[in-house]
């Protein structure tokens, strides 16, 4: 890897890549960074995780690292990753770290960092602490060695927030949530129940190895055939860290992060919440999440693919919706990362609010066929900077017009460029597509 931290943290297989030593590394490091910023007094960080079981031994070493430098540790234990960054806030902590793979299989794991305010690390200082990791300092000893509590309340709490972050009732709403047997097991269904819905949990039962195993916002044959059994009125799938959601509507049909992003705004809109009427998404978001939003006056702004990317735009224009097809949606006035469990309260509110099935409410933007195709090449950046790559582009935007789109992306980690097309039908989106990866290839 050419950075320790990748788009989300450290992450690899627990135990074998992503090692305690390493981990008691990296936050001891992150613990003397921020003493080196100022010394002034003594430090508090929060830790929590999600259940998988390698979050036992992780954690004990991220506490470890953390108090050997110094630091004072207040432990949440298992928390949606957006529970510990508003925790981080909320309790006045000065670095938050979350134990946690998200969707990964069990066997991996991971290490996130916030900053005070629960917001992410910039990339300058999660190389200073990469940059760290093997120095040899004097520690402190004595009374200067870190102290650990608990915080008993941090379910609690984070639910409270949630409530207050979106105050519309959802009495009379079914929704079935499957929690993945992740970190949202026991926050997801309180916090639904306790804005009024009718709440049928699925997979909320972790034992340490079951999180993401067959369940969760990547495997929706499980919500969509317990939405159908139940007659709810919508379906909820969160990931292992709870940090994203998708939907599926009364039919079972999936409603994804698009639409649900195309749900809110317009919502936002009506009621003057939505910042500069402006939507943030990346350049993966569907064709119809664009021409929706022209529809219905919102201006869209895109962003590289990555969360962080998003958080950044919202950051720098001071708005206030924003999001990826995948079902990371944020909300920066009620929290600083993505947040799953908020964004199935907001959905659910705006279908109470206005009386309307979700099936309905997703009618606010039309979902385009899109075909994407990953074809090896050579060297990726020759290949979609050649001209003959450049000519065939042009001439398939030509032949979709407004209503397809066309998107040549590099891999960021293999030899691969990704095609994308759009268009009105899966016939002409996939004819393209072949056409366009064909011309692709042929570039040596």
């Amino acid at each position: 890897m050419s950075r320790l931290f990748g788009t989300d943290g450290v992450r690899g297989l627990a135990n074998s890549d992503l090692t305690p030593e390493l981990a008691l590394s990296v936050a001891a490091a992150a613990a003397r960074v921020l003493y080196d910023r100022d010394d002034s007094r003594r430090r508090v960080a929060l830790v929590g995780r999600d259940p998988r079981a390698s979050g036992e031994m992780l954690e004990a070493a991220v506490t470890a690292g953390l108090t050997s430098a110094g630091m004072d540790v207040l432990r949440v234990g298992v928390l949606p990753t957006p529970a510990v960054a508003y925790l981080v806030g909320e309790l006045g902590a000065d670095i938050g770290v979350m134990i946690s793979a998200s969707h990964n299989p069990m066997p991996d794991n991971g290490i996130k960092l916030f900053a005070a305010g629960g917001h992410k690390l910039p990339d300058a200082v999660e190389d200073e602490i990469a940059a760290r990791l093997d120095e040899d300092v004097q520690r402190p000893t004595g009374e200067h060695v870190g102290r650990v509590r608990d915080v008993p309340d941090a379910v609690q709490r984070y639910v409270d927030h949630l409530l207050v972050a979106t105050p519309q009732r959802l009495d009379g709403i079914r929704v079935v949530v499957d929690c993945a047997n992740g970190a949202a097991s026991g926050a997801a269904p309180e916090a639904y129940r306790r804005a009024g819905a009718d709440v049928i949990a699925l997979h909320a039962d972790p034992d340490g190895i079951n999180i993401n195993d067959g369940v969760g916002s990547t495997h929706l044959d499980n919500v969509r055939a317990a939405v159908l059994e139940h007659g709810a009125d919508l379906g909820i799938a969160h990931d292992g860290d709870a940090d994203r959601c998708l939907a599926v509507d009364a039919a079972g049909q999936v409603v994804d992060g698009d639409q649900i992003l195309a749900v809110l705004a317009v919502a936002m809109k009506e009621s003057g919440e939505l910042a500069d009427d402006t939507l943030v998404a990346t350049v993966m978001s569907n064709l119809g999440l664009h021409l929706a939003m022209r529809d219905h006056g919102v201006k869209l702004r895109t962003t590289k693919v990555g969360d962080r990317y998003v958080l950044e735009e919202l950051r720098a224009g001071g708005f206030s919706l924003g999001g990826e097809q995948s079902g990371h949606v944020v909300l920066p006035g009620h929290a600083t990362t993505g947040d799953g469990l908020l964004t199935a309260l907001r959905l659910m509110g705006r279908m109470a609010a206005t009386g309307e099935p979700l099936a309905e409410l997703a009618t606010a933007m039309r979902r385009l066929p899109q075909v994407l195709v990953n074809v090896r090449v050579v060297d990726k950046a020759q290949a979609v900077s050649a001209p003959s790559v450049s000519d065939a582009v042009a001439a398939a935007e030509a032949e979709l017009g407004e209503q397809g789109r066309v998107l040549l992306r590099p891999s960021g980690t293999e030899q691969l460029v990704r095609v994308m097309v759009e268009a009105p039908s899966e016939a002409i989106a996939d004819a393209t597509a072949q056409r366009l990866a064909g011309v692709v290839a042929a570039i040596r």
